[in-house]
């Protein structure tokens, strides 16, 4: 297991605490998992580690395994369907609300693993939220900054786990580059979710599950795309299912921005490699609020590969989908709400999508302002 930069290719150990090769360039994971067999589940663990044979995991048997005393039972989380077309993954099951807390147990298991003393990282919340947790059970200092208007709960959970929340004025992207300065001038390690790559070692068990779950996977799949976090994690899953011969076909993967907030899709409307320069607008969809996605190239790049289709919500549906959510039992957060109003705006240029499964990414209690 190292790390392959995704610019000049070169290798470097996993116990780096640098975020990014010399050349600048963004670390991928290189991992010889073996192929899909259902017979390397860990049953006995009852949290996304199950699948550890498949993931990226420092010292995975080892009884003083550093993700045996940080797991706090992250993942198994329950599909059930909605309507006649739609599945809900129940992802904001998790202890710290949202489905960041894949991604963030493995991150954190890791640095502990490598000796992670205090770090820092930037978030629209709840990954800085989920961070925060993960890092309050390893032992390690944290601080998250977020940007201006961040739901004020999420900000009251990054401080109850012991973390210090730095309100940045402006926009997400800008609250990266202040928290990326610090990296840069300090030399503290960056617990980031879009940087690391052992974050999608995480995200990857959301298809790992739903597969093992319903003994298939639905035709459709369709994930909110902003840093693209959960969408390179299934990208990868699918992409390692498909090589083991556990699954014939890709299945069709919607990627959803909320139309305040598109850079992808506008890249994918012009045809470029690279994501477009735009405005971002205020906009309840927060958690993709992305303008500059820093693995923007590596998302379009499966977007192509894959033929993977990108739709806009339009951010006036997004609190009527929220309440038509919640009137079936389901209090979602407005992000969440969002992935409803992108399938509907498929159906709309598409036709049909039965059979999609749909991620309930975070719960609406820490989202109301």
């Amino acid at each position: 297991m190292h790390y392959r930069c995704a610019a000049c290719g070169k290798e470097t150990p996993v116990t780096t605490h640098a975020p990014t090769c010399t050349c600048g360039g963004l670390f991928d994971l290189v991992v010889d998992a073996p192929k899909w067999d259902e017979k390397l589940i860990d049953r006995s663990a009852w949290s996304l580690f199950r699948y550890r044979a498949f993931l990226g995991v420092d010292t995975p048997e080892a009884p003083d395994a550093p993700w045996r005393r940080i797991t706090m039972g992250e993942g198994m989380t329950p599909v059930i369907p909605f309507d006649e077309n739609l599945l809900f993954k129940m992802d904001y099951f998790m202890p710290t609300l949202s489905f960041k807390d894949r991604g963030a147990a493995t991150l954190v298991a890791h640095m502990a693993a490598i000796g992670v003393k205090k770090c820092v990282q930037d978030s629209s919340g709840n990954a800085g939220n989920s961070v925060a947790a993960y890092c309050a059970r390893a032992g390690i200092e944290c601080e998250i900054y977020v940007p201006e208007g961040t739901s004020p709960k999420k900000i009251t959970m990054i401080e109850a786990h012991g973390a210090k929340a730095v309100v940045v004025p402006g926009t997400r992207d800008h609250c990266a580059d202040v928290c990326r300065a610090r990296v840069k001038e300090e030399g503290v390690f960056y617990a980031n979710h879009v940087f690391n790559p052992f974050f999608y070692e995480g995200t990857k068990t959301y298809v790992y599950e739903a597969f093992e779950q319903l003994g298939r996977m639905p035709k459709h799949v369709l994930v909110p795309v902003g840093n693209g976090t959960l969408f390179i994690g299934t990208v990868l899953a699918l992409e390692h299912l498909q090589a083991s011969g556990a699954i014939d076909e890709f299945p069709q993967i919607i990627a959803v921005q909320g139309e305040n907030c598109a850079p992808l899709w506008e890249a994918v409307q012009k045809g470029s490699t690279e994501p477009a320069q735009i405005e971002v607008k205020p906009t309840l969809a927060e958690g993709i609020a992305i303008g500059q996605p820093m693995r923007g190239r590596e998302l379009l790049d499966m977007i192509r590969r894959h033929d993977i289709r990108v739709v806009t919500a339009r951010e006036d549906e997004i609190l009527g989908c929220r309440h038509e959510i919640a009137r079936r039992g389901i209090y979602c957060e407005h992000t969440t709400a969002a992935n409803l109003a992108g399938y509907r705006k498929y159906v709309e240029l598409y036709g049909p999508a039965p059979d999609t499964l749909v991620t309930m990414c975070g719960a609406g209690i820490k989202s109301d302002h």
